[in-house]
């Protein structure tokens, strides 16, 4: 049996809850198609991006229907993500597979430290100077590191949204279409440079990604109860990132 079917009904549960939180889910996606026997470099971060666009495209349409997304916030991050993804690709070709694994399982952890800590800024006014700041200035960064190693950011775009003044439905929301933006770049720079599709593991797993993200963004949209998921989440990255390390790095 070829392992990589498993990864459908795993993936629809991923996106159901990934959904929920703003973020693609690309941190799971990966390192799991990576274990089931895809190459990371070539396979399996092509597929994660798609599979993050295609989760936070999905959630995003919802929560624009229910007028959740910060639109000027949004399109400042996304436009300036998309335009350094390319750059982190170029480097990610450039780039043996254990230094890339490597800076995936510390990305992966800081999220978790995020998600588990609990921390919430200071709900604040910032200036809408100050935000198209943190927008190209966060966009660049991020932006790099989504092309460098398939992620969409959403773990570190959500934090951010809320130091902008954002509450937790809008930052999520606003997230979910900031990782549309920088996930579609990232994508296609991978597809045009090495990536090698599996054509029917990538369909299945994308109509997988779609229902779980379409029931979990609705869900969300009429009521946000996340510290329970975040705790959960929280728990299974940071043993991501340290299975990454020792497995796959040491």
């Amino acid at each position: 049996m070829n392992l990589l079917y498993l990864a459908p009904p795993i993936f629809f549960v991923i996106a159901f809850v990934f959904s929920m939180l703003g973020m693609g889910g690309s941190q799971l996606y990966i390192p799991i198609l990576f274990w089931l026997g895809m190459d990371f470099k070539t396979q399996a971060i092509p597929l994660g991006m798609l599979l993050n666009v295609a989760n936070s495209s999905s959630a995003a349409y919802t929560y624009g229907k229910e007028k959740l997304i910060e639109w000027k916030t949004a399109i400042t991050f996304g436009i300036f993500m998309v335009i350094s993804a390319p750059f982190g690709t170029w480097v990610n070709i450039s780039l043996p597979t254990k230094p890339i694994i490597l800076i995936f399982a510390i990305f992966t952890a800081t999220a978790a430290v995020l998600m588990l800590s609990g921390w919430k800024p200071r709900g604040g006014s910032l200036s809408p100077k100050v935000k198209i700041t943190l927008g190209i200035v966060g966009g660049s960064i991020l932006g790099f590191f989504a092309g460098l190693i398939g992620r969409g950011g959403g773990s570190i775009v959500v934090p951010l949204l809320y130091i902008a003044g954002l509450e937790p439905k809008f930052a999520a929301a606003t997230s979910a279409m900031v990782v549309t933006f920088s996930g579609s770049s990232s994508f296609i720079s991978h597809i045009a440079t090495a990536a090698k599709p599996d054509w029917v593991i990538w369909a299945l797993c994308v109509i997988a990604v779609f229902l779980g993200s379409q029931t979990g963004s609705r869900l969300m949209a009429k009521r946000l109860k996340s510290r329970s998921i975040k705790l959960i989440f929280g728990i299974v990255l940071l043993g991501v990132a340290a299975l990454l390390i020792i497995k796959d790095v040491i």
